[in-house]
């Protein structure tokens, strides 16, 4: 007769677990230093177009566009990059590595969170690489350190939030043409959001969507505690940016979260 171990033991046996496979994703990675050039270099390129190519045609409060745009460029970041974690999960479950990881005596949780987690260090040091550059290139923090790391811990929650979307579809995708579809809806997201345009620009329904949008709230939020300007909207959510930044990330997580463990014990072996 066999026993099931205390929920406690339980937990403390998922969080090994999960660290266990965070180390040997993020060991992989050390083995393809070009993925992890392209995972900080491709923002930072997309940022200095932005600043030098297209700021300029930007109207923002104070007349200084970069201390506008930088919070938003950080959030699509926190976007930018899913289609990388739908690869990393169709690439396991073709090679049958998802398989032997199910036929395993370890938390079928635990083989997602060391994915989400390894992927959040990896954005993190892009997060990092993409903040000195645009202090580099005339950003400015005016907020305080305090509010400066809250602006940031915003932004890597909203990027946990995301990569569950990312691990959800990567375990219903069957190939990579769904990775393809689902990169290409980065930059209208990005787009319909007050990330690069003030929603109340927009026509009306536009406007609503964007304002309602995660990244919107994210980017009010970080524009707010980074101190820099925003563009402001007389709406509930515009109003209040960083509560919304905290609800929207887990709302995401408490959805996505549940929903690709459960995609993950109920693939075929």
């Amino acid at each position: 007769m066999s026993v099931l171990p205390a929920p406690g033991s339980r937990l403390g046996w998922a969080v090994t677990d999960a660290a266990t496979l965070t180390r040997r994703y993020l060991a992989h990675l050390r083995r393809q230093p070009v993925q992890l050039a392209e995972s900080i270099g491709f923002p930072i390129l997309i940022l200095l177009i932005f600043v030098y190519l297209l700021g300029g045609m930007l109207q923002v409060p104070g007349g200084d566009y970069r201390q506008l745009l930088l919070p938003g460029m950080l959030t699509m970041t926190m976007l930018s990059g899913l289609a990388g974690t739908m690869v990393a999960v169709v690439t396991d479950a073709q090679r049958g590595i998802t398989d032997r990881f199910r036929s395993m005596p370890m938390s079928s949780s635990a083989v997602l969170v060391g994915r989400a987690a390894a992927d959040l260090a990896i954005s993190t040091i892009g997060l990092v690489a993409l903040v000195l550059v645009g202090l580099a290139i005339g950003w400015r923090i005016s907020g305080g350190l305090p509010a400066a790391l809250a602006a940031v811990g915003l932004l890597l929650l909203l990027r946990f939030a995301l990569l569950w979307v990312g691990i959800y579809l990567g375990l219903l995708a069957r190939g990579t043409g769904a990775v393809t579809a689902a990169q290409a809806l980065e930059f209208p997201v990005a787009f319909l959001s007050g990330v690069f345009l003030a929603p109340a620009a927009m026509p009306a329904v536009l406007g609503t969507i964007a304002e309602w949008n995660p990244l919107s709230s994210t980017a009010a939020a970080a524009r707010e505690l980074f101190g820099n300007p925003g563009w402001g909207g007389g709406s509930w959510v515009a109003q209040h940016p960083v509560l919304m930044a905290v609800v929207w990330p887990v709302v995401i997580i408490a959805v996505f979260g549940p929903l690709s463990v459960r995609r993950f014990q109920e693939m075929s072996r």
